[in-house]
């Protein structure tokens, strides 16, 4: 099975090169962004900032052109965003200016040369905007010869609008900003990408197989060991480190990996139970029919009732585990009605009473009703009496006792016997499990009396448990719910409760 999974998945790429190749990939992105935006576009995205700010500057003041703080508004503007500022009417005459770069274009406009552009922008429809190489800003005044671009000069870009006054004058903004050449920025920034990009490559490749490792080994190492665990090897450990949630994967593996262990040891323990509780009653089977059939005279009704006991004991083991199997299943389903709990307990034990080598006492106070599914229930207390009938101690003593308590009744059905150590008292529930593997006496049952009795319990809703000291003997006890003498309609089960 091992090389058939190798063979199947032998194309697919490995996690700790597939989070390599991962990182690097981002890595190389990451790098690759940084070289066209801060080289191949660096020019652009600049201009384009350059532009937005002007005009952004041209709208904050076209709305605020009523302001009685205009002059305020117009200084700051030019402060913060490096601009020129004029204002001036249809004559040229100026209003406000502000003066925020050196040899600023704007600002060597004489009056006739304003009112020239203040005609220029009105035929353009109240808005005008143009960039130039500032070396021949000479020519500006022109301003009807095509300026040829140097890409190597500093630009110089000017925003012109007319905007109306409440009072109706009508007035001319020019703003006037410069865009530096970007070239000796774009290598400084060429060598600096250089180096950055040798140096992150290193740091990429060392932290891509870093992390890989990081991440990749203890899942590597938990694959290696669950290929040891399905190979049946239940003395496996997984790997509880590295991060979160593969530490959690781990912890749970290890877990999966003890209960199938259990399981494992539940299932050798059922084959030797089997075997051991089946061959007693097949041997006394075979050898009384073989006496019935060999010697004369023998086949008398007392051999055949043997043959008829053991048998009906071979076909309460094989009910027993067919039972648990439907009931763990679902496939049975309860049957609840109100029954006198304290008289079906009677006439339990009143069936025990050819067992004349063992002593079972009952004591209640009163007769309590409950209901529930009495077949099942009174299945409960068989298996709990045969259990306490099969480890009391050398007194052959059973006791049972009824008490109640906050609307509860509880049956307490107690042995005088060795007594189960503390540690394997969680385990006496499981199906198959025996306290006493050795079978130092003649016990009869496969170990699922007791997972009976919790599966049925399960399913109405009570509580049950164990209270057991060593060399004093173990008590076992279940509750179920009291029911009034007149009651009408049928309570819902309880839901699981903690035992």
């Amino acid at each position: 099975m091992k090389d058939r999974l190798r063979e199947r998945f032998s194309n697919r790429i490995g996690i700790k090169w597939g989070l390599f190749s991962g990182f690097a990939a981002f890595a190389a992105i990451i790098l690759v962004m940084l070289w066209v935006f801060q080289i191949m576009f660096l020019g652009s995205f600049y201009k384009f900032i350059k532009v937005s700010d002007i005009k952004n500057s041209a709208q904050t003041i076209e709305r605020n052109i009523n302001s009685d703080d205009l002059s305020t508004l117009i200084q700051n503007i030019a402060r913060d965003n490096q601009i020129c500022i004029i204002v001036s009417d249809e004559y040229g005459d100026l209003f406000y200016s502000e003066d925020a770069l050196p040899n600023c274009v704007i600002h060597r406009l004489n009056g006739l040369q304003r009112a020239f552009i203040y005609e220029i922008t009105r035929r353009n429809g109240g808005v005008y905007f143009e960039q130039f190489p500032e070396d021949n800003m000479r020519t500006v005044p022109n301003w009807d010869q095509q300026i040829p671009e140097n890409p190597d000069s500093p630009e110089s870009m000017i925003y012109t609008f007319i905007t109306e006054r409440e009072n109706g004058k009508r007035l001319l903004v020019l703003l006037n900003s410069t865009i530096s050449p970007v070239g000796s920025t774009v290598q400084t920034l060429r060598v600096q990408l250089t180096w950055i990009t040798v140096i992150m490559l290193i740091l990429a490749f060392f932290l891509a197989l870093f992390l890989s490792r990081r991440i990749s080994g203890p899942i590597i190492k938990i694959n290696s060991s669950a290929k040891v665990l399905a190979q049946g090897n239940y003395d496996v450990q997984f790997a509880e480190n590295g991060y979160r949630e593969i530490a959690e994967l781990g912890a749970t593996l290890n877990y999966a990996a003890k209960e199938l262990s259990k399981v494992e040891t539940l299932r050798r323990d059922l084959i030797a139970n089997v075997s051991h509780d089946l061959r007693t009653p097949l041997t006394m089977i075979t050898g009384y029919a073989e006496v019935m059939r060999d010697l004369p005279g023998e086949n008398t009704p007392e051999n055949v009732q043997v043959i008829i006991d053991e048998a009906n004991r071979l076909t309460t083991l094989v009910n027993d585990m067919l039972d648990l199997s439907k009931m763990q299943a679902g496939a049975q389903k309860l049957s609840p009605s109100f029954f006198d709990l304290t008289e079906s307990v009677r006439d339990i034990l009143g069936r025990y009473n050819k067992l004349t080598d063992y002593h079972i006492s009952f004591t209640a106070d009163r007769d309590v009703t409950v209901y529930a599914d009495e077949l099942k229930i009174s299945q409960v207390v068989y298996n709990l009496v045969n259990n306490a009938i099969t480890y009391t101690g050398e007194d052959k003593v059973v006791r049972l006792r009824q008490t109640e308590h906050d609307g509860k009744v509880r049956i307490e059905v107690r042995d005088t016997g060795e007594g189960i150590e503390q540690d394997k008292l969680k385990d006496i529930w499981e199906r198959y499990y025996k306290v006493d593997k050795a079978h130092k006496r003649a016990q009869i049952g496969t170990g699922l009396g007791l997972s009976i009795v919790k599966t049925i319990l399960d399913m109405h809703g009570g509580a049950y448990g164990v209270q057991s000291e060593q060399g004093v003997g173990s008590t076992f006890w279940f509750e179920l719910d009291v029911q009034g003498d007149s009651v009408v309609e049928a309570p819902k089960p309880l839901s699981n409760v903690s035992r």
